[in-house]
Parts: C-alpha cells; sequence; structure tokens
C-alpha cells in the first residue's frame, strides 16, 4: 500500500473534532457537588468491585455526535472501556462516543440548584428556548441507566423527586421506566441494584473527609455494602490487623498461661514425689 493511500486513509478515519469545545474552564457548582462526585468515582478505582477495563469520571463531556453540545452528567460509568494513554490528543480528552465504540452505561445528576433542568425543564431555561429536559435527553441518546440525586432537596415537586432523594431510571426503547419505587428513595441504608452494571447506588449517611454526617450517594454491592474509598479500605485494613494481632496476643497469652499451669502442675508433682521419698515410699510405685 502506497504512503499516499495510507494518508488517504488516515483523512477518512479520522474526524475533525477542531470545532467541539471540550473544556470551558466553568467550575463546578458547590462543594457538595465537588465531594459527591469524588465519592462515586474515586472507589471504584481504588476498591476495584469491578472487572477492568471501565471508565468512572466526573463532569466531563459525553459528546455523542459530530455537531451539537455534549451532556456533561457529573458523573458517568462506562464499562468494558479504557482511556487512550495520551491525553495531549484533543480526541482523548473527553468521552467522543465514537472513539469509545459504546455510550456509557450511568449517568448521574446531582441536583445543586432547582435550574439544571434534570428531571423538566425551569422556566429559564424555556426562556432561553430549550426544548428538553435533560432525562428525555438522556434517553433519547439511549444511556441504560439515569440516576438524579437531590441531596439538598432542590426538586421536589409533583413532576419531579416528589420527597425522594434517589430516583433512578433504565431505558426501555426510546424512554425511561423508573427503577426505584414510584417513591423513590429518601431514606440512609435503601439501595437500588443495577443489574447491567453489577453494581447498586445506595443512600449512605456518614463522614466524608470531614468530622460532619452528611447523606451521599454510594456504589454499593447487592447487599447494600458501600463500596469503601481507599482511605476508608486502609481503615478496614488497619482494623483488620489491628484485630488479628489482638486475637494473635491473647492466643499468645493464652498458651502462657497454659504452660504457667503446665509447669506449677509440675512443681507440684515433684513436691509431692519428694514427700513421699521422705516417707520411704517410692512414687513410682505408687
Amino acid at each position: 500500500m502506497t504512503q499516499e493511500l495510507l494518508d488517504s486513509d488516515a483523512i477518512v478515519t479520522e474526524l475533525d473534532i477542531s470545532h467541539l469545545v471540550i473544556e470551558d474552564d466553568t467550575p463546578v457548582d458547590n462543594l457538595q457537588s465537588e465531594k459527591q462526585q469524588r465519592l462515586l468515582v474515586e472507589p471504584l478505582y481504588s476498591s476495584k468491585p469491578l472487572p477492568p477495563p471501565f471508565l468512572a469520571a466526573a463532569n466531563v463531556g459525553l459528546f455523542y455526535k459530530l455537531k451539537g453540545e455534549p451532556v456533561v452528567p457529573d458523573a458517568m460509568l462506562s464499562l468494558r472501556v479504557q482511556c487512550a494513554d495520551d491525553f495531549s490528543q484533543k480526541r482523548n480528552r473527553s468521552y467522543f462516543v465514537w472513539e469509545f465504540g459504546k455510550l456509557p452505561e450511568v449517568c448521574i445528576e446531582i441536583v445543586s440548584n432547582p435550574e439544571g433542568d434534570e428531571l423538566v425543564l425551569s422556566r429559564k431555561s424555556q426562556q432561553k428556548g430549550k426544548t428538553i429536559a435533560k432525562k428525555d435527553q438522556y434517553a433519547q441518546i439511549g444511556i441504560p441507566y439515569y440516576v438524579v440525586f437531590d441531596p439538598l432537596k432542590q426538586l421536589q415537586g409533583k413532576d419531579e423527586m416528589n420527597g425522594a432523594l434517589l430516583r433512578v431510571w433504565t431505558i426501555a426503547t426510546t424512554s425511561y421506566t423508573e427503577l426505584t419505587p414510584a417513591s423513590g428513595l429518601a431514606a440512609s441504608g435503601q439501595s437500588v441494584w443495577l443489574e447491567a452494571v453489577g453494581l447498586g447506588l445506595t443512600l449512605w449517611s456518614g463522614q466524608f473527609e470531614e468530622e460532619v454526617t452528611r447523606l451521599w450517594l454510594r456504589w454499593c454491592d447487592r447487599e447494600g455494602r458501600v463500596i469503601p474509598t481507599g482511605a476508608e479500605g486502609q481503615a478496614l485494613e488497619r482494623q483488620r490487623a489491628n484485630a488479628e494481632s489482638q486475637r494473635a496476643n491473647a492466643e499468645s497469652q493464652r498458651a502462657n498461661a497454659e504452660s504457667q499451669r503446665a509447669n506449677a502442675e509440675s512443681q507440684r508433682a515433684d513436691r509431692l514425689a519428694d514427700r513421699l521419698r521422705e516417707m520411704g515410699i517410692n512414687p513410682d510405685e505408687v
């Protein structure tokens, strides 16, 4: 094959994405959202509950068509894909569906204000000419699981969360059916299983990076046990090591006590034998 043909193939197969804006330097909404995003990403890499490769990311553009704006979920998970090694290439720095060859399995939106359009279009968005809410857009794209977490209770209208803090939908053809109960999930410890992912999502009340107890959204196993962060995993390992050390110390103390008891018994027997000999009795004949 000539160099001319190789160059021609390269032109055909590599899409021109120079017009796409993949980084706009827009900050995250608030500290709660930023912490929550990390809590949904870091444990998947540090605890490895999923077989590699996979991609978990927060606040990264999801480009599902060559022309048009991307969607930017607060967190997403895609199975059986891997980041490219070279981030200097623009096509490796965002989630381009045509590069990865598939859609992510899960897209999660963390509500920080009433204007995010997670379930229905806000009045402000309607005034700007927007025509579709995120839920319907994700359904059209074909994302298998769409998750909305409303920790600050910003969307509580009858057509929105309606008292729930967590609602999850799964795709059915081109629309979503709710995977969580109709009333959603609102209490710590409640969870929902995502069968196609092999993980669940649960509401968890606890401390993350600070001594304040808050309600968080976390990945979990089928029994609802949270997937630990790296720090939590290290703490659990230390607890197991300490428990093992305490068990070993207790066993050593028990062995020492048994040895002391045996020595005391031997000394008592020796004294008794000496006493018998003093009385003219052979202890070996008793």
